[in-house]
């Protein structure tokens, strides 16, 4: 069994490897935004990319935890955190990857569209980003009421979503011709819509940490 202050000086290490990951995501979904925007192939293939090295972090801040767990056989706060941190890392891996189906998009989309691309898209990314700080100040913070709010701010992302996809039905019915574009943005407004949902399992797992009750924001 590990003393006390070792064993804090592992979860701290598994804290600031999650908010590592964290701002990983982040310039993820920064780089797959602007690579949309301007049509940007080479960048999209770099979030593509760069995406691999996020998986990797996550597998190897999941193994830090098992082998932590299987350690100290950690009971009460202690394991909470520790089941916190699995759920919280999961979520930003699948925040990276709907970032790097922007990308994806990006690239399908080509150099021609590059002046279609709805603003609100925009929008909905910098919500995004203003959340996702939110999350992890909740996280290293303990803070349940910085958590709570995080629905809020959700639900103007999924209202941002609908209205990108209204505008979008309706270039369906005027421009045909048009269909990939359409698909291709209505995917990257709902990878962003997803996004936003990840982050609101990260308030629910950090007030499962704080108040050892399960919530739900979504």
């Amino acid at each position: 069994m590990q003393t006390r202050g070792q064993f804090d000086q592992e979860l701290k290490t598994i804290d600031d490897a999650i908010v590592e990951v964290a701002n990983l995501t982040e310039k993820a979904l920064e780089n797959a935004m602007e690579s949309l925007f301007n049509q940007d192939i080479q960048l999209a293939e770099q979030v593509i990319e760069a995406d691999k090295d996020i998986d990797k972090k996550e597998l190897e801040i999941n193994d830090k935890i098992v082998l932590l767990i299987a350690k100290q056989n950690p009971v009460a706060t202690d394991l909470r955190r520790l089941i916190t941190a699995l759920q919280i890392v999961a979520d930003l891996e699948r925040m990276a990857d709907n970032a790097r189906n922007i990308a994806r998009s990006t690239i399908r989309l080509g150099e021609s569209e590059a002046a279609l691309i709805p603003k609100r898209l925009h929008t909905m990314k910098d919500a995004l980003i203003n959340m996702l700080h939110k999350a992890i100040t909740a996280f290293t913070e303990e803070n349940s009421k910085l958590a709570s709010q995080l629905a809020e701010m959700d639900d103007f992302v999924d209202k941002e979503n609908k209205l990108i996809l209204s505008e979008l039905l309706g270039e369906t019915a005027t421009n045909p011709d048009k269909i990939q574009y359409i698909m291709q943005i209505s995917l990257c407004s709902r990878y962003l819509e997803r996004f936003g949902d990840h982050i609101t399992n990260i308030g629910e797992s950090i007030l499962y940490l704080i108040k050892g009750e399960n919530y739900n924001l979504n």
